[in-house]
């Protein structure tokens, strides 16, 4: 992620948080969180039924990005209703981490033999972004008392880890940064890469955010484009959603062109899941920012629409809802 984007995309502190927070919506809004800044969400469902998100969080007033901090959680029985579980990670939990903290960005979460593994991108040097390492910590909870164990052995010192299981087991770990993608199967413990990473072949104009779903057999790999650096088609605003489909998790992959266009932030950084039998395109926008009289500093907040397919399996354009103002 660029650093242009990155100062102005805030970062994130601690709220303190000793009780749950439920916030009940009439229907669905967005952002569906809006007692704090979220970013980066990363969806998944548990067998107890619910949706859970796990997110990065930006600090207000805004401090910079190498001042997020922190991980919370969120959930929901029926995309109304959301709870906030409160905090499960911190810079200062990482033994291994740079002493001075900071630079936790987006994140993911699995479950595997009754354990959650939590991956978080986090720097082990005061040279942040040459120490970059993807950080593992597990809880037998979704949503509390995680313990950092370590990190992924063998991934690349790059950002935004995502860890895909597929209807066999087998696990795939992605990470991703400043045009490169790459992936590569995960051993049974989770934490260490089987062989070595290879690089995405097929993607277009490939920024960041990887995210594997599955869908009538095919592979589809989302992720944020370049569109700040190449806005040759008029169009305001910056991280567009694409995708790309493919016969394996590791590719090749076919370009697919764009699923959502650029909302009102710098960034986005998205997850596609499935939940009742529905489908879902979580991102985030600066929308309450703009309202709180902040959108100046592009504190971000975590969004969801609804995401639907055509016949031939392409993705539909995703209509964002909430959205009063528009790309800048």
């Amino acid at each position: 992620m660029k650093m242009n984007k990155l100062i102005k995309a805030g970062s994130s502190c601690l709220l303190g948080m000793s009780l749950l927070f439920t916030a009940h919506l009439k229907a669905q809004e967005n952002p569906f969180i809006k007692h704090m800044y979220t970013a980066d969400p990363s969806a998944r469902v548990w067998a107890d039924g619910r949706l859970y998100v796990y997110a990065s969080h930006d600090i207000a007033p805004p401090q910079g990005c190498d001042l997020m901090d922190q991980y919370h959680v969120f959930s929901t029985a029926d995309m109304k209703t959301w709870t906030d579980h409160g905090e499960i990670l911190r810079a200062s939990q990482v033994p291994w981490g740079r002493k001075e903290g900071g630079f936790m960005w987006a994140p993911d979460c699995v479950f595997r033999n009754g354990t959650y593994y939590f991956y978080f991108p986090h720097p082990s040097g005061t040279e942040w972004n040459k120490t970059w390492k993807i950080g593992v910590a597990t809880s037998k909870s979704p949503a509390k008392d995680f313990v950092v164990q370590g990190y992924v052995t063998g991934a690349d010192a790059l950002i935004d880890p995502h860890v895909f299981i597929d209807d066999d087991g087998q696990a795939y770990f992605y990470q991703g940064g400043g045009g490169v993608c790459k992936a590569g199967k995960l051993k049974d413990n989770m934490m260490e890469v089987d062989g070595q990473l290879q690089k995405m072949e097929g993607l277009e104009d490939f920024h960041e955010a990887s995210w594997v779903h599955k869908y009538k057999g095919k592979y589809y790999l989302s992720y944020s484009d370049n569109h700040d650096d190449n806005q040759k088609d008029g169009v305001k605003g910056d991280n567009r959603m694409r995708y790309a489909i493919g016969d394996s998790p590791l590719g090749p992959w076919k370009s697919m062109g764009i699923y959502m266009e650029p909302t009102n932030s710098y960034t986005n950084h998205g997850s596609i899941v499935k939940f009742k039998g529905k489908w879902y395109a979580f991102y985030h926008n600066s929308e309450l920012s703009q309202k709180n009289g902040e959108f100046n500093d592009w504190l971000r907040s975590i969004c969801v629409d609804r995401l639907e397919y055509n016949a031939d399996g392409s993705i539909k354009k995703v209509k964002q809802t909430g959205l009063l103002t528009g790309p800048k």
